[in-house]
């Protein structure tokens, strides 16, 4: 793993050949410098076609992510620090907590339960009772 690889989780790990940079102005914060610093992170990464993601996790990632892709890539922005270089960590946190996120495992079905006898019971006494309170709110028969 080289100082450019991005991990995600486990074995999975982005090389840093397939992470592509782009940088530009940024508003906010930043004083005169605003202006000529390019500190506006986007990080790009090519999921639908990355041969380091392995088939099972794509597919899964790609319909998790499918309302954030563009043409199978997946694009985040960093713009809320004035250092290009906190800008670039945040960036890289993001791509692999949006890739973690969507490659996780899906949660065990749950497994349908009945009611126990004692449970159904105790259901039964508790509506008895609240229609014998409601009762007693009714105006008195003569």
């Amino acid at each position: 793993m080289s100082d450019g690889d991005l991990p995600v989780r486990g074995p999975l790990v982005l090389p840093g050949r397939e992470l592509h940079w782009r940088f530009s102005r940024a508003s906010g914060p930043g004083g005169q410098g605003v202006n000529t610093t390019d500190s506006r992170v986007e990080l790009s990464f090519d999921l639908a076609r990355s041969p380091s993601v392995p088939e099972h996790l794509r597919e899964r990632a790609l319909t998790r992510l499918v309302d954030r892709l563009v043409d199978g890539v997946l694009t985040v922005v960093a713009s809320e620090h004035r250092s290009q270089l906190r800008n670039r960590e945040a960036a890289r946190e993001r791509l692999a907590l949006a890739l973690r996120e969507a490659t996780a495992a899906d949660p065990p079905k749950r497994r349908p339960t009945r009611p126990s006898a004692g449970a159904k019971r105790r259901r039964l006494d508790a509506k008895t009772r609240r229609g014998q309170v409601k009762r007693l709110r009714a105006r008195p028969e003569d």
